[in-house]
């Protein structure tokens, strides 16, 4: 039996509160981390993942009756400058970057090394240099950082935290801009630091990241903590019951019927653009969810763009409940009754300094027309008020801009504007991309209600459990091709990734 006395955790946030007008946003939470761990923080949107880290880092400030304690003793942190005195580092979504000034004059802002009062560049590039080799950047302290990439930019924030002899870094999200290839190397880098004693909180809603990386788990939920997993309690049901207080198999209901045996809505016959897609065919029935599975890069964005008209098509025709339909622009897409949710809703779906309503009614604004061009504006508010109730949109009012909502909810105010303009065929990209859990049930409730009342979707994931959960049928594309079909009890994920990788054959 050992003696060893057990090690005290470098940070505990004991009894945590935090009250908003109106809202409890904290409730009692108590957190613990440990040096050298990856502590991974999980919970839906709006669980308080964000706000118990403000409160670390002195953006917030608790309510009274909570501690915090670092290596054993309790300290007050009341403002930014505090977290950082004691040690506490946070890299956010978005990077508190200043584009404009070198790697080096970023790892030392707000601590700038001077000679008789002119910055001493030459000594801040000299001093960046050293913790720049320990991790390994593949760019000069000279650089500037506004033509780094995000991965390169989100070093320059890891080394500004050890350069400044952080013990405890918080990553809020930090893959969601990455590939596949900068995760890898982010992960590799995490392992790094971890080794060498630094206690890592981790926020994250990926699963896949968190089996891999954490050492342990904490979950909130509606404000406060449920529970902690060690790494052997890791497991996927156990987080997802949790985060959301039911199990992972009431994810995925089908309650719409599988729609295969109903008129074709949508067939697409050699379709290609002589690049990325070549000939491609199949038929979409209404009332199906049909999955296109495929690995990144297969062609099946590619795809989709040629269908809604966005890319120009080189050989193919498309046909719309048994007419031949000729889309050459989203806009003869829309009016044939095809719609199409994009993976890319920041860049290409939402207008984000605008209002949900001007969001929602984008699609139909000529509907509230009248006397020659003026607009009803009431109702275009009562549609999105509509909408708002319809989908479980949690927003305060219309009139609050979309930049400031969650994913899952900007992911529901695309879709409820597309789904204004009563479409016969859906086609989502990516649907749940960077949202949570509890978003991600109600987005696959959204898609089997429209299922049932007889709208043909077509949804392409990179999530094989998603694919499996809610497809009636799957093709699967690999080079610009599709290569097979699998349907009923026949869609795993090990039959789906084999026609992705070359090993299955044509269903």
């Amino acid at each position: 039996m050992s003696l060893l006395p057990e090690p005290r955790p470098i940070l505990e946030m004991r009894g945590i509160s935090k009250s908003f007008p109106g809202v409890k946003a904290l409730r009692h939470v108590d957190l613990s981390v440990y040096a050298g761990e990856v502590h991974a923080l999980m919970g839906e949107n709006g669980a308080g993942k964000s706000t118990l880290m403000k409160v670390l880092a002195g953006a917030f400030r608790a309510d009274p009756g909570g501690e915090i304690r670092i290596g054993g003793n309790p300290v007050r942190i009341d403002d930014p400058l505090a977290a950082k005195r004691h040690g506490i580092a946070i890299i956010y979504q978005e990077l508190a970057l200043a584009p404009n000034l070198t790697v080096a004059e970023n790892i030392y802002l707000g601590r700038e090394l001077s000679r008789s009062g002119v910055a001493d560049r030459r000594g801040m590039i000299d001093g960046a240099r050293s913790v720049l080799d320990r991790l390994g950047a593949p760019f000069a302290p000279d650089s500037l950082v506004a033509g780094l990439s995000i991965a390169e930019r989100q070093m320059v924030e890891i080394a500004r935290a050890l350069h400044a002899e952080s013990k405890i870094l918080v990553m809020d999200e930090p893959t969601t801009a990455l590939s596949s290839r900068e995760t890898d190397a982010l992960f590799a880098l995490i392992r790094r630091l971890r080794a060498d004693g630094l206690a890592i909180v981790y926020i994250s809603h990926r699963m896949a990241e968190v089996y891999e990386l954490a050492d342990r788990v904490s979950v909130l939920r509606d404000g406060g903590c449920v529970g902690s997993l060690t790494r052997d309690e890791i497991l996927p049901d156990v987080i997802v019951r949790m985060m959301v207080g039911r199990d992972l198999s009431s994810f995925y209901k089908k309650e719409h019927g599988s729609g295969v045996h109903n008129e074709p809505i949508l067939r697409v016959t050699g379709l290609g653009d002589g690049r990325r897609v070549q000939a491609c065919s199949f038929t979409l029935h209404a009332g199906e969810v049909l999955g296109l599975a495929g690995l990144v890069g297969a062609g099946r964005t590619e795809l989709a763009r040629l269908i809604y008209g966005a890319d120009v098509k080189s050989s193919g025709t498309i046909e719309l409940a048994g007419r031949t339909v000729r889309i050459a622009s989203p806009e003869q897409a829309i009016e044939a009754g095809l719609v199409y949710l994009t993976e890319d809703r920041k860049g290409l779906g939402l207008f984000l300094d605008m209002p949900v309503a001007a969001n929602i009614n984008l699609g139909v604004i000529g509907r509230d027309a009248r006397f020659g061009g003026l607009l009803d504006r009431a109702r275009g508010w009562q549609r999105a008020v509509e909408a708002i109730q319809t989908l479980g949109i949690r927003v305060a009012s219309p009139a609050v801009e979309v930049g400031s909502l969650s994913g899952g909810n900007q992911q529901k105010v695309m879709l409820s504007r597309l789904l204004e303009t009563r479409p016969k065929v859906l086609i989502l990209d990516e649907p749940t991309r960077g949202v949570d859990i509890g978003a991600k049930s109600e987005i696959y409730r959204i898609i089997d209600e429209l299922a049932k009342a007889g709208v043909g979707i077509l949804v392409i994931s990179s999530e094989l459990p998603e694919i499996v959960g809610i497809a009636d049928r799957v093709i699967v594309m690999r080079e610009g091709r599709l290569v097979g079909e699998v349907s009923g009890g026949a869609i795993t994920q090990e039959s789906v990734i084999a026609l992705a990788v070359g090993e299955g054959a044509r269903a």
